[in-house]
């Protein structure tokens, strides 16, 4: 999917096993995965039922709220004031990247969706970078189910 205004970005599917750390080590996403009782590994098995699609700037998405968007111009700046310099580095090369070459091609953001919540898994900066050009972005909208656990007691 392309999101466009004079400068283009091209959307693909990401590369889950890139984002792991986001599942393992961001703090403030670990509530969401206990609260719905989702693991690592029904994240991967059901990672190509996710499909990519539009996400103008909200804090919903099909209206789902979506926690950590920070969607509004204001979070994202309270959010980009908290960020360390290397999150704000890596931010700074990509619009370089954008403005010098007017097109790339990015793994598309994850939200993952469990019933009437979502969490933006990754891709929070690409996902910025997208809205604070005017673009539409489009995001790998992953639905999980909680875990269940298999009993083994006959």
């Amino acid at each position: 999917m392309l999101s466009t205004s004079n400068l283009t970005i091209e959307w693909v599917k990401p590369d889950i096993a890139s984002e792991r750390w986001e599942f393992s080590n961001h703090p403030e996403k670990q509530g969401f995965y206990l609260r719905h009782n989702i693991g690592w590994d029904q994240i991967l098995s059901g990672f190509d039922a996710g499909r990519l699609v539009a996400y103008p700037r909200a804090g919903l998405i099909n209206g789902v709220p979506v926690e950590l968007s920070y969607s509004s111009y204001d979070d994202y700046a309270r959010y980009l004031a908290k960020a360390k310099r290397g999150y704000r580095r890596n931010y700074s090369l990509m619009e370089e990247s954008l403005q010098r070459l007017g097109t790339l091609t990015l793994p598309a953001p994850i939200i993952l969706q469990c019933g009437d919540e979502a969490l933006l898994f990754s891709g929070y900066r690409r996902l910025c970078l997208s809205w604070n050009y005017g673009m539409v972005p489009c995001v790998w909208l992953l639905p999980v189910s909680p875990f269940s656990p298999v009993s083994f007691l006959s």
